[in-house]
């Protein structure tokens, strides 16, 4: 066999390997993306209205940051995406019910963050150090409550935007530890998986 046969049979192998490891790693990634996004679902029907404003208590955003901490930036703002398009299409997957014009309503703007919150919580999934998780996380949730209050203050009113952020600082403070401690704990064996 020449040398060149073989060097091209090694390229066609190399690239032959390379496809298979993509193609494997697509599963995983897509499963990853479609069940944080279930997550959020299940997140955002555990729901406890709150005297006083039209934001009701939910558990979406342990999910939303923990999308970004699990996943990393991209896949973690692509299982919110999936999350929002599921709802746009009228799926019963916010807190009351389902259907694009939901984000119309007074909880639209937190909704529309989520991508951009999960993305930037995904920062801290590529950096060591529990410091900076938690600085990206809390940054995430900053996001989150800029979107939200900037479109409800529209949609209801700016007072009734600021009374809005009141009952969840406390609330977003033991979110973000709870996402900090299940994202810091799964993030090895899930990048494992994912890369």
């Amino acid at each position: 066999m020449s040398q060149m046969s073989q060097e091209t049979g090694a390229t066609v192998a190399a690239g032959t390997r390379t496809e298979t490891r993509g193609g494997s790693r697509l599963a995983p990634r897509a499963a990853a993306v479609l069940g944080l996004a279930a997550l959020t679902a299940i997140g955002a029907r555990i729901s406890v209205p709150l005297p006083g404003t039209a934001v009701p208590f939910t558990l979406q955003v342990v999910a939303v940051l923990l999308s970004g901490l699990l996943l990393g930036r991209r896949l973690g703002a692509a299982s919110q995406i999936a999350y929002l398009a599921a709802g746009v299409a009228g799926l019963p997957v916010f807190a009351s019910g389902g259907g694009a014009a939901y984000l119309l309503g007074p909880t639209g703007g937190y909704l529309l963050t989520f991508p951009i919150a999960a993305a930037i919580a995904g920062v801290a999934a590529e950096r060591p150090g529990l410091g900076r998780k938690a600085l990206f996380g809390v940054l995430g949730l900053v996001a989150i409550h800029a979107g939200g209050i900037a479109w409800l203050g529209l949609t209801v009113g700016s007072g009734a935007a600021v009374v809005a952020l009141r009952p969840f600082v406390l609330s977003d403070v033991l979110k973000l530890a709870l996402a900090l401690l299940i994202g810091v704990r799964l993030r090895p064996p899930v990048g494992r998986l994912l890369d």
